[in-house]
């Protein structure tokens, strides 16, 4: 599955259903981080990331649904690091991944429409076919993205319940109409996608490490599933979590795939081990 061409793409949530159905729920991260550099035998350097960001294209962009860059792991190289996290993009793409960039942005009136034109207008040199934000400046707070992402075919996947033990704090807390905060994110992505078919392009992030969601994920969009390996949930764990709404998770996996290069053949064996158990769960 090639990316169609700028200006003629199908709605994110078209696509990543067609790329799920094809390629297996599985999203692997690209998470260049110091130790896993260290456990490649690259250095931690700018040759170091591109090497280990560039292998990880080479070995899944045509194997798995969607390819997730972390932004921050290129961002602390500057802007030598943004240029190799732009061609690590571009050549996702073009293998046939669909890209979700993970950069969690979140801000406010002209400045959250800068960080969605960074990721989401279709001539940016960064431009993702979806993007991790935050909505704790208020859901409103990203009508920008929202806009952008609806007129460019991209995506957008919300923080809601996240893997992190601290996220409760926040989105666990419970306001004057007796609703938590992530309920009502959640009721939001669902007005957002409705009537779409068959998948809105707005998205929850949930954990899959939680022990109970506790919430109706019912939105009619993709729910990104962080947690899966390394963090301790596995493929099992997933029904549980996400009930009637598990076919439309997309887990998430990073150091349980990455820790096996720099060997592509690794890497492809790796990432199939996890479509193999995920679709093996959910076809129960």
């Amino acid at each position: 599955m090639s990316p169609a061409p700028f200006g003629t793409l199908a709605p994110f949530g078209v696509r990543l259903r067609q790329a799920l159905d094809a390629r297996g729920q599985l999203c692997v991260g690209i998470d260049p981080h110091a130790s896993l550099l260290n456990a490649w035998g690259l250095g931690d350097d700018l040759a170091g990331l591109e090497r280990f960001s560039l292998t990880v294209v080479e070995a899944l962009a045509g194997e798995v649904a969607v390819l997730k860059p972390q932004a921050a792991f290129f961002e602390r190289f500057g802007s030598k690091g943004v240029a190799v996290l732009e061609r690590t993009v571009s050549e996702a793409r073009s293998a046939g991944a669909l890209v979700l960039m993970d950069a969690k942005r979140g801000d406010i009136d002209s400045t959250m429409a800068a960080y969605a034109e960074t990721f989401l207008a279709i001539d940016s040199p960064l431009f993702s076919d979806a993007l991790t934000v935050s909505p704790y400046l208020g859901f409103g707070s990203l009508q920008p993205a929202v806009d952008l992402a609806r007129a460019s075919g991209c995506g957008l996947f919300v923080l809601a319940l996240t893997s992190n033990p601290q996220g409760h704090e926040v989105q666990r807390a419970v306001g004057a109409d007796g609703e938590s905060v992530a309920q009502s994110i959640l009721h939001k992505l669902a007005a957002e996608n409705g009537g779409a078919e068959p998948l809105g392009s707005f998205g929850a992030v949930v954990g899959a490490t939680l022990q109970e969601a506790g919430v109706d994920l019912a939105i009619n969009g993709p729910l990104l599933a962080p947690g899966v390996g390394a963090q301790g949930a596995t493929a099992a764990d997933l029904p549980r979590v996400f009930g009637d709404s598990v076919r439309n998770v997309v887990p998430s996996v990073s150091r349980d795939v990455l820790k096996h290069g720099p060997s592509v053949a690794a890497l492809r064996a790796a990432s199939a081990r996890f479509v193999e158990e995920i679709g093996a769960v959910l076809a129960k």
